[in-house]
């Protein structure tokens, strides 16, 4: 088996208005009871969309600095994520859609790479 990532940046949500998310979150929450009755669901959730609370740690510089708000100034942060263990990219597809169907929304999909392995 394999993991994929399927994961959303907040600004391809669009603007809808709130009885559409209402909607959607029904949908989405099916998907995930779905992939979790099919033995493929690692972890799916939403992260806080204030980017602003995030915090960052680096340690570049020889010493451990952590710094309130994101690593990176940008426009796209992430929104969301899903975590699939499923044999090949044929079934990460299939839950990429079914997700991004329930969601309303585009997903990426990205193959984690082999885990190491402590002895």
């Amino acid at each position: 088996m394999t993991e994929y990532l399927i994961y959303f940046n907040q600004q391809w949500v669009g603007d809808h208005p709130e009885e559409w998310y209402g909607t959607r979150a029904p949908l989405a929450k099916a998907v995930v009871l779905e992939a979790e009755a099919a033995g493929v669901l690692v972890y799916a959730g939403g992260l806080e969309e204030e980017v602003e609370e995030a915090f960052s740690a680096d340690t570049t510089s020889g010493t451990l600095v952590f710094t309130d708000g994101p690593f990176v100034e940008t426009k796209e942060y992430l929104g969301g994520l899903t975590i699939v263990d499923v044999p090949d990219e044929e079934q990460a597809r299939v839950w990429a859609g079914k997700i991004a169907e329930a969601c309303g929304w585009p997903q990426e999909v990205r193959r984690f790479k082999p885990r190491f392995h402590t002895a």
